[in-house]
């Protein structure tokens, strides 16, 4: 593979379907922008590693969501790895990027770097939430915490919540190339059966850890030989053709699934983006009484915020801030 067809697969989320089998899936790969996500940060390297997990699924499965919204998965457990949290926004244009930001929060003195991080969540649910824009309801799906990763969260939510068959492959890690700067690269196949007319009831069946419905209590006889078909294709992935660079997505698709009459669809590019801003830090102020700014005034008479996903500072005059504050047009005090 050339350099240029390299680049070209670089942070990207390729949709495709396999017409034998009635199954649809995306291929990711997030090499510049993983790198992005979590160089705004100072993480141990087994929190970097959930992160990286957690923003491949993030981007698997936000490539679906419609121009302008904005998907979230949130993990939050009681363990030292309290809060994993990830956004994707759609392009607000066919053709754009979308922008993708992750951030983790952990308790520094109870954490144990070398042991499981996936067992540090402890008990706690892992939820995915659809914004669909100001004047809408929000979407929220959970299911707990189980399965032993953040993948097999995901497939317990879809199998549990949209009774999908669903499965994940994933690999991430630092990777050096003769002559280039070691960096991290991610990359990823979803796999999903198709919906069909009359779907089970969710908590019908369920042979799943914990209860949850697993993909076999959701097929019948030839859909369930088709899906297996596909995922024992999948077993035989290897690590460096999920992450590449060496083989692009296509040639991956065709490996694994030839004869399943894989066929693919425009891919969507992915950047590190966030959408922080002074005008939304003043916004989120804007509830607060005078009496609560000043609890939040420092010593120096500032009133400060950072934010958790890009790590930007924000230093305000809490004299501009809270909805005491607010003025009427003629500048008086509202």
């Amino acid at each position: 593979m050339t350099l240029s067809t390299k680049i070209a697969w670089d942070d990207t989320v390729l949709p495709f379907q396999l017409d034998r089998s009635d199954i649809r899936g995306r291929v990711a790969r997030l090499d510049g922008t993983m790198d992005q996500i979590l160089s705004q940060h100072n993480y141990p390297r087994g929190i970097e590693a959930m992160l990286a997990e957690m923003a491949l699924l993030t981007a698997l499965i936000g490539q679906t969501i419609k121009l302008r919204w904005k998907l979230s998965l949130q993990v939050r457990g009681d363990g030292p790895l309290r809060i994993l949290a990830t956004d994707i926004y759609a392009p607000a244009k066919e053709g754009e990027k979308a922008q993708i930001r992750a951030y983790a929060s952990y308790d520094q003195e109870k954490y144990v770097e070398g042991a499981d991080p996936f067992a540090q969540i402890g008990k706690g649910y892992f939820a995915i939430l659809i914004d669909q824009g100001k004047g809408n309801t929000p979407y929220q799906g959970i299911t707990p915490v189980a399965g032993g990763s953040l993948a097999a969260c995901a497939e317990a939510y879809f199998a549990q919540s949209e009774q999908l068959p669903t499965r994940f492959a994933l690999s991430y890690g630092h990777s050096t190339e003769p002559g280039a700067q070691s960096g991290w690269r991610a990359g990823g196949v979803m796999l999903q059966h198709m919906p069909k007319a009359s779907p089970h009831v969710a908590g019908e069946g369920g042979s799943g850890e914990e209860g949850l419905l697993a993909a076999t209590d959701l097929l019948d006889d030839d859909d369930s030989e088709n899906w297996n078909r596909a995922n024992i294709l999948l077993d035989t992935v290897e690590e460096l053709e999920l992450v590449g660079p060496s083989v692009s997505p296509t040639d991956l698709l065709l490996r694994l699934f030839h004869e399943e009459a894989p066929r693919v669809f425009d891919a969507m590019p992915v950047s590190f983006g966030c959408t922080c801003s002074e005008t939304r830090v003043r916004e989120s102020l804007s509830i607060y009484s005078a009496k609560d700014i000043a609890h939040m005034t420092k010593d120096d008479g500032r009133v400060t915020a950072d934010c958790q996903f890009c790590g930007a500072h924000y230093d305000l005059d809490p004299l501009s801030l809270g909805f005491e504050a607010v003025k009427n047009p003629d500048g008086s005090d509202i």
